[in-house]
């Protein structure tokens, strides 16, 4: 009979990779299809509340403890004239979205969503459009959220009903502007320059905001890193973080290969913090930039019938994508992959958090539901906060297309104020794994917990029918055994293993 094939994580409680910043689970909403219109604001809908929000989307975000969300756009954002979105509904323009072929009633603005965020307790990251427009609209914009009083824009917002600042404290120097889709895409050299002087006088409005400067739009651009190297050259100590995006996709039907595509975002990540570092050094820089990887998630499914949809509708629903369980399993590799670096990546929005490439689906006037990739995102989000510790795992390897010799397992650990959390994925197609963690300088260890994510059909999918298709259980065999902890990795299967120590 063959030996299971085993892994071994060794962690030692003295030897840590950094805290884990609570906005490391943030997420994003978009005017994009049926992300706002449809999905968190519908006022006809039979459970919305006085102000059109919907109140059972409302308690699915909440279970997801989302505590940052990035908003208006992406793309939307470099065509978006902010002042569209607030004052009197009747008075709003309803506009054409370049971005993405749609019409934009702006129904909902920056004060509808400012509301929406105390309901589900989280807090805004803003964007400003770089792409059409410039400084004095983005330090205009500052000055209608944060400022007290006593000026025409923060007037403005008294006359708008709200007598107290918003206080927004991260904003976002416009996106993607790498991107020749952009609508007023700039070469680098031209956005860190307009980059520069916007986030000044952003500062001059109010100087204890943080900002957040445009990276690369994925790591397969052509001007990548070339592009961050620029950039930062030009604003390196006028902002605190500088943004990542990636999508990853099974556009082949490879599983092999795309199980192992967060080996490329780890890549990704080291080679911006390298990049960062070098800009430090070359200006001899006390200063440290981290990284705001404020997209990311699984994106390919929706391509094709997006094509189909005519354009100029209002709320259209396109990147709707449905979710299977391996989509899932690769979320959870993402966020295993953000964990690793907790020490320089502080933001990271899953993008994004409704209808739109989401956690959660809806129907418009009827139900919501819960994606495959809720879970992971969930657990992550819940069990995930503490301290990261350094990671070491031992593990069969296997061959991928494009990353060569990759681990089965792949996996982290932190740890928080009663115990540790492991998060680990087997990758494995066939077999499960004996799974053993050997912790150095912990005591008394006990298992509260091992949660599996685990189906027989890969392609398993979450929807109105079928909402539970996908879920996760909690009869995981996780043990302490002569003071190590042991368990089963079920093959292909997200796993949490909670610990309480001394």
């Amino acid at each position: 009979m063959q030996e299971k094939k085993k892994a071994l994580m060794k962690l030692d409680d003295s030897f840590t990779v950094g805290e884990v910043d609570d906005r490391l689970f943030g997420s994003f909403i978009e005017h994009l299809g049926r992300a706002i219109y449809g999905g968190i604001y519908e006022p006809d809908h039979p459970q919305t509340d006085e102000r059109g929000f919907r109140r059972d989307v409302i308690d699915l975000v909440k279970e997801l403890q989302v505590p940052i969300i990035r908003y208006p756009g992406g793309n939307f954002v470099s065509g978006y004239d902010w002042e569209d979105g607030v004052g009197p509904r009747e008075e709003r323009p309803q506009k054409l979205d370049l971005a993405w072929r749609s019409v934009e009633p702006n129904s909902f603005g920056t004060n509808e969503f400012l509301d929406w965020l105390k309901e589900v307790d989280s807090s805004p990251m803003m964007a400003v459009n770089l792409g059409t427009r410039g400084i004095d609209a983005a330090r205009n914009f500052v000055e209608y959220c944060n400022h007290e009083g006593g000026s025409y824009w923060s007037n403005m917002r008294k006359e708008h009903g709200y007598e107290q600042p918003h206080d927004i404290k991260t904003w976002c120097l416009g996106n993607e502007m790498d991107g020749p889709w952009q609508t007023g895409h700039k070469p680098a050299e031209d956005y860190g320059k307009l980059a520069l002087q916007a986030g000044k006088a952003m500062k001059q409005v109010d100087p204890s905001i943080e900002l957040v400067v445009c990276g690369s739009s994925n790591r397969q651009m052509p001007t990548f890193p070339e592009w961050e190297k620029t950039v930062l050259d030009h604003t390196y100590e006028f902002v605190d973080y500088i943004s990542l995006h990636q999508y990853l996709g099974n556009q082949e039907d490879d599983l092999t290969n795309y199980l192992a595509q967060t080996e490329g975002v780890n890549d990704f990540i080291e080679t911006v913090i390298a990049v960062c570092d070098y800009i430090k050094a070359k200006k001899d820089s006390s200063k440290e930039i981290h990284l705001s990887f404020d997209e990311w998630n699984v994106w390919f499914h929706s391509h094709e019938a997006d094509q189909n949809q005519e354009p100029w509708q209002i709320a259209p629903p396109i990147l709707e994508d449905v979710y299977t369980f391996e989509d899932a399993l690769v979320v959870g590799l993402f966020l295993i992959t953000l964990l690793k670096h907790a020490d320089r990546v502080k933001i990271a929005c899953l993008a994004q958090l409704v209808n739109v490439i989401a956690p959660i689906m809806t129907e418009n006037g009827g139900a919501c539901w819960k994606q495959t990739i809720y879970y992971p995102f969930a657990h992550a989000s819940r069990y995930g906060r503490g301290t990261v510790l350094q990671t070491e795992i031992n593990a069969p390897d296997y061959e991928t297309e494009d990353y060569g010799s990759v681990s089965l397992v792949d996996g982290v650990a932190v740890r928080e104020e009663q115990g540790i959390t492991i998060f680990a994925v087997n990758r494995d197609q066939e077999d499960d794994l004996n799974f053993e963690c050997r912790i150095n300088n912990v005591s008394q260890i006990e298992v509260q917990e091992h949660l599996v994510l685990e189906h027989e059909d890969i392609k398993a999918r979450n929807t109105k029918e079928k909402p539970d298709n996908v879920t996760p259980h909690n009869k995981g065999n996780a043990k302490v055994k002569e003071g190590k902890i042991t368990a089963e990795l079920p093959s292909l299967s997200w796993n949490v293993i909670r610990l309480t120590t001394d």
